[in-house]
């Protein structure tokens, strides 16, 4: 594809995908990390121009990156505890995606799962600080747990809660360590581990921290489930 092939706009810096949305049925998502605000301000705002209809997304949104986005871009939101960015309207929501975090320290990989499923066009609630230190807490939101369409779990330390989850409902399940530990959770490696060799069926894992990741596949599962 060259520079003029209208499914790419070349901001000379980044080549933009508009054609994904078409191929995937979700537009291309700006990873905030690493890029400057005026290029995250660039890309958010063609993906707009491209998807007037629907909002889009930029992930790991430094809180500089927030503030020019929010001056350059009218109707652009900011969620400070998902460290990300939305311009549009999110679509109707199809499908029920829950977020279940084990702890508070948790809360911006699972606020970015939801909203991730969100803009991708699931409905999701978060439920939190149900780790298995305090066992009774989860069983106590076990049918919420079976009502949703698509689970994301979220737990670092020893990252037992997933095998939990999946012993207790058959719900499809997205399993993401997060970096939240001590020493010896070596950055959510034990954690990654411990989904991994999880003995309880169905745990799809993803990669440490990564909740932009659980959100789209969940969301996807949720929306063909309607």
């Amino acid at each position: 594809m060259g520079e003029s092939d209208p499914r790419v706009s070349d901001l000379g810096f980044a080549r933009v995908d508009l054609d994904r949305a078409a191929r995937t049925g979700d537009p291309e998502v700006v990873y905030g990390a690493g890029k400057t605000p005026e290029q995250i301000v660039a890309i958010l705002g063609e993906l707009h121009t491209a998807h007037p209809d629907r909002a889009v997304l930029a992930t790991r949104v430094s809180q500089e990156a927030a503030e020019a986005a929010l001056t350059a871009l009218p109707g652009v939101a900011h969620d400070p505890l998902a460290r990300a960015l939305t311009l549009g309207p999110l679509p109707d929501p199809a499908g029920a995606v829950l977020v279940v975090a084990a702890g508070t320290s948790d809360g911006p990989v699972a606020a970015e799962a939801a909203l991730t499923a969100r803009v991708h066009g699931a409905g999701a609630e978060i439920v939190t600080d149900v780790g298995v230190a305090g066992l009774h807490r989860l069983l106590a939101v076990r049918e919420r747990l079976e009502a949703a369409d698509a689970l994301v779990v979220v737990a670092g330390m020893e990252g037992a809660l997933p095998s939990v989850v999946a012993g207790l409902v058959g719900v499809p399940m997205i399993a993401v360590p997060t970096s939240v530990g001590y020493g010896a959770s070596f950055g959510g490696l034990a954690a990654l581990l411990a989904m991994l060799n999880s003995c309880a069926p169905g745990v799809t894992v993803v990669n440490i921290d990564n909740g932009y990741g659980a959100g789209v596949a969940a969301a996807r599962i949720a929306r063909r489930s309607r």
